[in-house]
C-alpha cells in the first residue's frame, strides 16, 4: 500500500510581494496568520543587475503588526534566521553576487496576527534586482485551501 502525502492542501500559500525588477524600496501586503501553528516567510531573489556590495545591497525584513496598519520592525527574537542588517528582523542580506539568484526562508515566531516581507534596498540600484516573497502557513485545521 502507497501513501499519498498531500502536501498541497495541508499549507496555505500568501504573496506578500509580488515578483518584479525593484529599485526602491518595498513594502510587502500584510499576511493574516490567524488559525496558523506557524508561519515561514520565502524570497526568491533573482540576479542582481548592480554590482552589490556593502554599500549597494537588498535587506529582506520582516515586519508585523497586530491590525494591519501600524507595522513595526519585528525583533530579531521574531524570526528564526536572524541577520545583521540595518534594520532588526532582517533575514537576508545580499550584498555580493554570489548570494543573489537564490532563496532565503525564515520561521517568523513573533505573537503578532499580521506578518509582510521588506525589501530594503540600501544605495543606488540603477538597473534593480527582481524578487519575490511569500509567506507559507501551517493552518491550525486541513484543509488549508
Amino acid at each position: 500500500m502507497s501513501v499519498i502525502k498531500d502536501v498541497k492542501n495541508g499549507l496555505k500559500l500568501v504573496n506578500s510581494v509580488l515578483p518584479l525588477l525593484r529599485t526602491a524600496d518595498v513594502n510587502g501586503s500584510g499576511v493574516d496568520t490567524q488559525d496558523s501553528i506557524g508561519v515561514a516567510l520565502v524570497a526568491h531573489v533573482g540576479t542582481s543587475g548592480d554590482t552589490l556590495s556593502g554599500s549597494v545591497y537588498l535587506a529582506l525584513e520582516v515586519e508585523h503588526s497586530d491590525d494591519n496598519t501600524n507595522w513595526t520592525d519585528c525583533a530579531d527574537a521574531d524570526i528564526d534566521a536572524a541577520v545583521t542588517g540595518a534594520n532588526t528582523g532582517t533575514f537576508a542580506k545580499i550584498d555580493d553576487a554570489s548570494e543573489d539568484d537564490a532563496i532565503y526562508k525564515c520561521n517568523y515566531i513573533g505573537s503578532k496576527r499580521y506578518v509582510r516581507v521588506v525589501g530594503n534596498l540600501v544605495g543606488t540600484h540603477t538597473n534593480g534586482i527582481t524578487f519575490a516573497a511569500h509567506a507559507v502557513l501551517l493552518p491550525a485545521h486541513l484543509p488549508a485551501v
